[in-house]
């Protein structure tokens, strides 16, 4: 087929999907990942033994960008019960599995947790004694209560996306408006575990590298670069289905063109959000607020920062902002594989220069730990697959779905 997806009106397609995965394919997939994952779980193994430290600073960066991606999916997927939206019910169970690998996230940590020293500042004893900022938020910043709210953190995530996520695959079968409303009971307070906890699992986990920093938009700066990411993720995901033959009746030019009205305003609201950070920090201009950037105009450090407005936003709003760029599927992939490698490269600039002062060191362990995460995460992601239909069949709005057509 054409790779520019037709803007006219098409007929119905009367070909129905298999909304079941083949076994064949399930397990060719299946096996892929866990070979990546057991590659990049050895050279981390062989990392922590030559060069530990190096390793915990890698792992941070990949293990916020894997984490991050799970919070978007169960931001969004709440948002789709909360709205009883019917445009994206054909990709919904695909923004689901991706939200059901939020707790596997908790096993993830363990790695940090094994390195705190190596990565916060904060746990050394002598530097806080001898500094009374630290000495300040020495009650919050302890290396047991750091444990006890990411536990925190994830048992609330993993509870409230369970739930969810069950009456979801429970409605496959029930085909009862029941699981709709019992998700979207859930989802109202789960929107405030999103954001308000996210918010503060990113001040502890990122922000807390430099502790005498603070910024009270940081958490929501973070969250908004996840959920672009979550898009960008099901963005490909779809496509790769596509090209595979898999639900290519099911998720049309119309969904795909949602998806990219999605890039393009949460490229919007993520420059938004960074753009108010970096304004008020500038216009304030306290030195405990505007170090935090001193440190990334320092080196080569500098050319990063001044690309980033261009790499975040200039080229993907300009290139995403005409209707035929939202309807192209290589222009889509292009620009959610894009999306991905800049949020990567955002977090690798928010965590580094903290240990690198003069400008960003790369080693090969960046590149295991991300394999490692990732592959491990995409493993629970396809698992879901083997078990449960790859569409919500008993939502009542498929239909509605399946016919979705943009004004």
């Amino acid at each position: 087929m054409s790779q520019t997806l037709s803007s006219h009106h098409e007929p119905h397609r009367t070909v129905a999907d298999n909304y079941q995965l083949e076994i064949g394919r399930w397990t060719t997939g299946r096996n892929v990942l866990v070979f990546a994952a057991l590659l990049g779980v050895i050279a981390c193994v062989a990392g922590y033994f030559t060069n530990p430290a190096r390793l915990f600073q890698s792992y941070l960066v990949a293990f916020a960008f894997t984490t991050l991606i799970g919070l978007g999916a169960f931001f969004f997927v709440m948002i789709q019960f909360l709205t009883g939206s019917a445009w994206s019910v054909t990709m919904r169970r695909i923004m689901e599995n991706i939200m059901i690998t939020l707790p596997v996230g908790l096993l993830l940590f363990i790695p940090i947790a094994m390195g705190l020293n190596e990565i916060y500042p904060w746990t050394n004893q002598q530097a806080v004694a001898a500094d009374a900022v630290l000495r300040a938020k020495s009650s919050y910043l302890t290396p047991n209560w750091f444990l006890a709210r990411t536990f925190i953190y994830f048992f609330l995530w993993s509870l409230w996306a369970g739930s969810i996520y069950h009456q979801s695959t429970k409605q496959d079968t029930e085909r009862s408006v029941r699981q709709m409303h019992i998700a979207s009971r859930w989802s109202a307070p789960g929107l405030f575990l999103a954001i308000a906890v996210g918010t503060l699992a990113s001040y502890d986990w990122l922000m807390s590298l430099e502790p005498k920093w603070y910024s009270t938009i940081f958490g929501l700066v973070m969250l908004s670069g996840g959920s672009l990411s979550f898009f960008s993720v099901v963005t490909l995901v779809c496509l790769a289905f596509r090209r595979a033959g898999i639900l290519k009746n099911s998720i049309t030019e119309e969904h795909y063109h949602d998806l990219g009205k999605w890039l393009l305003a949460l490229t919007s609201f993520y420059t938004y959000v960074a753009f108010s950070q970096y304004f008020l920090i500038w216009y304030s201009n306290l030195p405990e607020e505007t170090i935090w950037y001193r440190h990334r105009m320092v080196g080569s450090w500098l050319p990063i920062s001044l690309a980033m407005p261009f790499l975040r936003f200039i080229i993907p709003f300009s290139i995403l902002l005409c209707r035929p760029a939202k309807r192209s599927l290589k222009l889509l992939g292009f620009m959610a594989v894009w999306s991905l490698v800049v949020e990567y490269i955002d977090l690798y600039w928010i965590v580094m220069p903290t240990y690198y002062k003069t400008g960003p060191q790369l080693h090969w362990l960046d590149l295991a730990t991300l394999v490692t995460t990732v592959s491990i995460c995409g493993l629970v992601f396809w698992s879901r697959f083997r078990k449960h239909k790859m569409v919500p069949v008993g939502d009542l709005r498929l239909q509605q779905s399946l016919h979705f057509e943009n004004a």
